[in-house]
């Protein structure tokens, strides 16, 4: 086999593995849904002008 012959072939199988590896994380992973609500202190929505 040719140097750039086999260095195109490993690259897709890497390539192909990521894929397969997102593919399989979208699939089978169910992110969890929540409600979030953050306090943000009324000096920080008002500051004072010095």
């Amino acid at each position: 086999m040719p140097t750039l012959f086999r260095f195109v072939v490993i690259l897709a199988i890497l390539v192909g593995i990521a894929y397969g590896t997102m593919f399989a994380l979208v699939m089978f992973v169910e992110p969890k849904k929540a409600e979030m609500s953050v306090r943000i202190p009324p000096e920080k929505l008002n500051p004072k002008k010095s």
